[in-house]
């Protein structure tokens, strides 16, 4: 293979990530090689752009635009599955986490108004590392919990497999569902959920409280209800924390399944993390935005390589 269109350390670089990748569960070697270059590419040039790759990828083609069709050809096949590329490099990454509980968080992000971006990511040392992630069409980013519940089953399945049982997530308002809640409840796993001010407070014999919006709180005030219900449906018992952390008039407001205290802000700040994530792969790093993929499949396989590049 020549080395004309590759430039500095591009070369020794898909070495490593092509190295990386031979874990993954591939029908074709080929794909595993276009694979490779993607990253590589990306992490050279930093933009989630094909033609900004190029530069980067040696081929034996003549003309770049060659190189792109082939490097478009692989976004658009079918027969390459994210998750069996994705799964055992997070596996391997997380085998040997050992006993300390593991902390996800739950978010989605809006692509060209048109796509809806979901991820789980657990959140390691200030960074959100990408556990799962699924590209809908769908141009709101709050999603019905039908396309929640398969990626959570996904990554429950892949942690199950590690062994790794506790495990507390982290959601916006937006998840504010007690169908998840259920969910989570019946897997063991802990949450903390911002909640929304509409949402109803009732006393464990079931007597209305108020609605959390109706509970208006000092500056630096915190309240917390312990073995409450929450909605009309009275889901519960559940556990409610009340803050106003500043002199600002937003209140933070919580439910967990785990008796709060004011630590269940900090534990709930934490879920920002995946948020900075978000801006990494749009405006802050890769721009996401700037590639010209129109379709959720592919834009799913474009995501992919940048998940394997934050790994």
């Amino acid at each position: 293979m020549r080395n004309e269109n590759a430039t500095g350390d591009a070369p020794r670089l898909y070495q490593a990530v092509l190295s990386h990748l031979q874990s993954c569960l591939w029908t074709d070697q080929r794909n595993a090689h276009t694979f490779a270059w993607m990253v590589t590419g990306l992490l050279c040039s930093q933009r989630a752009s094909i033609p900004s790759w190029l530069p980067h990828v040696q081929s034996r083609a003549n003309f770049a635009q060659s190189t792109e069709r082939r490097i478009r050809r692989w976004l658009g096949n079918p027969a390459i599955d994210p998750i069996s590329i994705y799964g055992p490099l997070i596996t391997r990454a997380l085998q040997d986490w050992g006993d300390q509980p593991l902390v996800v968080a739950l978010d989605t992000s809006v692509l060209f108004e048109r796509f809806c971006l979901i991820r789980i990511a657990v959140l390691f040392r200030g960074r959100a590392v990408p556990l799962a992630t699924r590209v809908i069409e769908h141009s709101s980013a709050q999603v019905g919990i039908a396309h929640l519940l398969p990626l959570l089953a996904e990554v429950k399945g892949m942690l199950d497999f590690l062994g790794l049982h506790e495990v507390r997530l982290l959601a916006d308002r937006g998840f504010c569902d007690t169908r998840l809640m259920a969910w989570l409840h019946a897997c063991n796993w802990h949450y903390r959920i911002r909640i929304k001010s509409s949402l109803i407070l009732a006393a464990p014999d079931g007597r209305r409280l108020c609605k959390v919006g109706e509970i208006r709180l000092a500056a630096r005030e915190t309240r917390c209800f312990h073995n409450v219900t929450i909605t009309g449906q009275h889901f519960g018992p559940v556990h409610v924390a009340l803050g106003r952390p500043t002199d600002s008039l937003e209140q933070w407001q919580v439910v967990s399944d785990e008796p709060t205290s004011t630590e269940t802000f900090t534990e709930y700040g934490e879920r920002f993390q995946i948020e900075e994530g978000f801006l990494d792969d749009k405006s802050g790093l890769f721009a996401l935005e700037s590639s010209r993929i129109r379709d959720a499949a592919g834009l799913e396989r474009l995501t992919l390589t940048l998940l394997v590049a934050t790994l």
